[in-house]
């Protein structure tokens, strides 16, 4: 089923301060960018080039626009090789789980744990 950490999701005021923070501050290195709309990006940063884990650095306003309760903590996008295995198991095990997107950028669900946190699993090929 899950296999890594894929991102975990840090709502930042300043996009671009955040990733000047990670980048030269504490020495992580930028993993991926790209634009998402007029004043956004998606922005991935992490520990090395090798290292599969990264912090997505999302702005905190828009997740305030989309879903406001979210920005309260991070959120954690777990990984897998077999996404629709995963999603089998998990309901077979009476977990909660959301419908199946297939996004033009992965396929991912959300799922719920016992306190009804919710996390995204995304397939990661």
């Amino acid at each position: 089923m899950i296999n890594k950490i894929g991102k975990i999701t840090v709502y930042v005021q300043d996009q671009e301060q955040a990733k000047d923070f990670w980048l030269n501050k504490v020495g992580f290195v930028l993993k991926f960018e790209q634009p998402m709309g007029p004043n956004m990006s998606w922005i991935e940063v992490g520990p090395s080039e090798d290292e599969f884990t990264t912090l997505v650095l999302y702005s905190k306003s828009a997740m305030e626009q989309q879903q406001p309760a979210k920005v309260a903590h991070p959120s954690i996008l777990f990984s897998t090789t077999d996404i629709e295995s995963a999603y089998e198991k998990m309901k077979q095990n009476g977990v909660e789980v959301g419908d199946m997107l297939r996004m033009p950028f992965g396929t991912m669900f959300s799922f719920k744990d016992q306190d009804g946190n919710e996390y995204l699993l995304r397939e990661d090929k």
